[in-house]
């Protein structure tokens, strides 16, 4: 699934970054910084719950989509209480993921030209001109 999902992403001008496990997503969300994170809720090892909670104490202007097949309302309502941008369910069609891809980037690009915004204010507030 993670082969398929990527080709479908990178033939659409995405840069693509693969972890197939818990642990390997945390390992490449430490050493780089990624935008949007594509999160499957059932993962070897961490759950998607898990990586979802740990991936926001990291980088919590990170965007998280869930994926699942396996649905709860539960666990969509878990996922979004700890910072996840949205929930698909699997299978899902590229142009939806697309859609929430660039909505999660939106909001990120956003949350971050605000951090920058107030700090431009609070120097120029705090300085003698």
């Amino acid at each position: 699934f993670v082969e398929m999902l990527a080709e479908r992403l990178e033939a659409r001008g995405l840069e693509v970054d693969k972890a197939f496990d818990g642990e390997e997503a945390l390992e490449k969300i430490k050493s780089k910084d990624l935008d949007v994170v594509i999160l499957d809720v059932l993962m070897p090892g961490k759950d998607g719950i898990e990586v979802l909670r740990e991936i926001k104490q990291l980088k919590p202007l990170t965007e998280v989509i869930m994926l699942t097949g396996h649905a709860t309302v539960q666990t969509a309502i878990d996922g979004m209480k700890l910072g996840a941008y949205d929930y698909l369910l699997k299978p899902t069609e590229t142009k939806d993921l697309l859609e929430k891809i660039q909505g999660a980037y939106r909001r990120k690009y956003e949350q971050e030209e605000r951090i920058r915004q107030a700090e431009i204010d609070r120097i120029t507030r705090t300085k003698a001109w």
